[in-house]
C-alpha cells in the first residue's frame, strides 16, 4: 500500500528538532521527499543523513526572506515540485509582565513566530500557484486562542498566524492550495524542556496540564501536519486544528510567562 504522502515534496521549517524533527520522519516513512530547513544546519543535515536520499537540509533563518526562498527553491530543484510548505520553526520569544518586555526583545519575537511564516506562505505560494496545487500549514498554539498559556508576543504571534491563515485561505483556494493551521498545547520538545529545565519536566507539566493526564507527543502534532498536507484533508481549507487533548476547554493557564524576569527565550 502506497504511504499517504507518496510522490509528494514537503518543505519543514525547523526540521532538525522536536515536532519538525518528527514531521521529517513521518513525512519520509509515508512516501514524501522533504527538504528540512532550520537555523540548527548540522542537526538537520545529521537527521537528513539518517533519513537517506529523499531528504535535504538547508541552512534557514526563517526571519531572512532569501533563505526561506533558497528551501523552498532547493525541494524544487532536487525534487521537482512543492506540494507541501510546513512553517513550523518557533521559539518562546519575549517573557516577562507587558510592562518590562523591550522593543527589541518584542521585535525579535514576532520576526520568527509571524513573518517567517508569512515568508513560508508567500514562496510556496508562488511555487504551488502555476502548479495548482499545494497545502501550506502554519504552527499556531493554543496560545493564539487563550490568554495565560504563552508570553505576551508568543500569544500575538500565534494569533496572528490563525489570521493570515485565513486570508492565505481565502486569496489561494481558487488555485486549489490549501491553508490551514495546527494549534498544539503544551508538550515535550527543546523549547518546553528549556522553559522547565528539561524534557522530563517538560513531559510532567504537559500531562499535569491535560485534562487526559498525558503528555502531548511531537508525533500528534506531525500527525496533523500529514492529515493536512495529504490526500486525506484534500477538502479542509482555512482551519485552525487544535491538538492539544483538549487544554483549551479548561481554565488552567501559564500565567509564569508574565510573571518571569523580562527576557528573551530563543533556541536552545
Amino acid at each position: 500500500m502506497a504511504g499517504r504522502m507518496q510522490d509528494k515534496v514537503a518543505v519543514i521549517t525547523g526540521a532538525a528538532s522536536g515536532i519538525g524533527a518528527e514531521a521529517s520522519r513521518l513525512f519520509i516513512s509515508e512516501g514524501a521527499s522533504v527538504v528540512l530547513a532550520d537555523l540548527q544546519f548540522e542537526r538537520a543535515d545529521a537527521l537528513a543523513k539518517q533519513l537517506g536520499p529523499k531528504a535535504r537540509a538547508i541552512a534557514c533563518d526563517v526571519t531572512k526572506e532569501a533563505q526561506v526562498e533558497a528551501a523552498v527553491q532547493l525541494a524544487v530543484s532536487a525534487f521537482g515540485r512543492l506540494d507541501a510548505m510546513i512553517n513550523n520553526a518557533g521559539i518562546v520569544g519575549a517573557v516577562g509582565s507587558v510592562r518590562d518586555i523591550t522593543e527589541e526583545d518584542w521585535n525579535k519575537s514576532l520576526a520568527i513566530l509571524l513573518t517567517g511564516v508569512f515568508f513560508g506562505m508567500k514562496h510556496a505560494a508562488r511555487v504551488m500557484v502555476p502548479q495548482r496545487s499545494g497545502a501550506i500549514v502554519s504552527v499556531a498554539s493554543v496560545a493564539g486562542m487563550g490568554g495565560g498559556l504563552g508570553g505576551h508576543a508568543y500569544s500575538a504571534g500565534k494569533s496572528a498566524v490563525i489570521g493570515v491563515t485565513r486570508s492565505a485561505a481565502a486569496e489561494l483556494a481558487s488555485s486549489n492550495i490549501r491553508v490551514n493551521a495546527v494549534c498544539p498545547g503544551s508538550g515535550p520538545t527543546a523549547l518546553t524542556g528549556g522553559i522547565r529545565g528539561s524534557i522530563e519536566a517538560a513531559e510532567k507539566g504537559s500531562a499535569d496540564y491535560s485534562p487526559m493526564g498525558q503528555p502531548i507527543q511531537p508525533v500528534d502534532i506531525a500527525e496533523a501536519f500529514l492529515y493536512l498536507a495529504s490526500d486525506a484533508g484534500r477538502f479542509v481549507n482555512a482551519q485552525t486544528i487544535v491538538v492539544d487533548g483538549g487544554m483549551i476547554g479548561t481554565t488552567r493557564g501559564g500565567a509564569g510567562f508574565h510573571a518571569a524576569p523580562a527576557g528573551y527565550i530563543g533556541i536552545s
